[in-house]
């Protein structure tokens, strides 16, 4: 004798779909790729933090003060210059290399001049090597922290104070170091619009 209402699944018998699994399956991917997404506009500050701090890719530190311990060891550190090609600027080391003590403060000096006849907004990227070298390499004040802006044919002098961080002689991947080099780039940063111009004064009609 059967029963009609017996709900005993029979063998082969395909379960329906379950729509709360279902739900939270879709909201778990939903929660990835809007975790993906966020992560993607980070990438980019946060690996200029891990930069700043490690050295890593060649970028130098930032530092408030030179150490108060100064060593007699010495390295030679090259200056290198650059522009990218929509920059119409000329820029170059006013000394193409100097001599320095480990843990002294150091002024070094680099000329930039804007050839166009518009004002310029230029901001500078720099790295040193050898990469290794980075993390020792510190900056007090440099141009390269700000913008840059030049009137047409204006030519600025800039300044960087800067150090190596006596830790450099303990790294045994960096204390045989004779040579670094410290390389800047120079990149338009208004876009190619130029600068606007103050406002001038409007002319008076002429009398009919």
């Amino acid at each position: 004798m059967t029963k009609d209402n017996d709900q005993t699944k029979q063998p082969g018998e395909v379960e329906g779909p379950k729509p709360a699994r279902h739900g939270l399956v879709a909201l778990a991917l939903t929660g990835v790729v809007a975790g993906m997404v966020g992560l993607s506009f980070a990438a980019v500050p946060l690996y200029e933090i891990f930069c700043q701090q490690t050295g890593y890719a060649g970028t130098p530190q930032r530092a408030d003060a030179a150490p108060t311990k100064v060593s007699d060891r010495t390295v030679s550190v090259r200056f290198d210059a650059n522009v990218m090609p929509d920059l119409p600027w000329r820029f170059e080391p006013e000394q193409n290399e100097m001599t320095v003590r480990i843990g002294a403060s150091n002024l070094a000096f680099f000329k930039a001049t804007n050839t166009s006849d518009k004002p310029i907004v230029g901001t500078a990227i720099f790295n040193v090597a050898p990469n290794s070298a980075a993390q020792y390499f510190n900056k007090i004040q440099c141009f390269c922290f700000t913008e840059q802006l030049l009137e047409p044919g204006e030519t600025m002098e800039m300044p960087v104070t800067f150090f190596i961080d006596e830790e450099f002689l303990d790294n045994v991947s960096t204390k045989h170091i004779q040579d670094i080099t410290l390389s800047y780039t120079f990149y338009r940063s208004d876009k190619g619009q130029g600068v606007a111009a103050a406002p001038t004064e409007s002319k008076g009609k002429s009398g009919s």
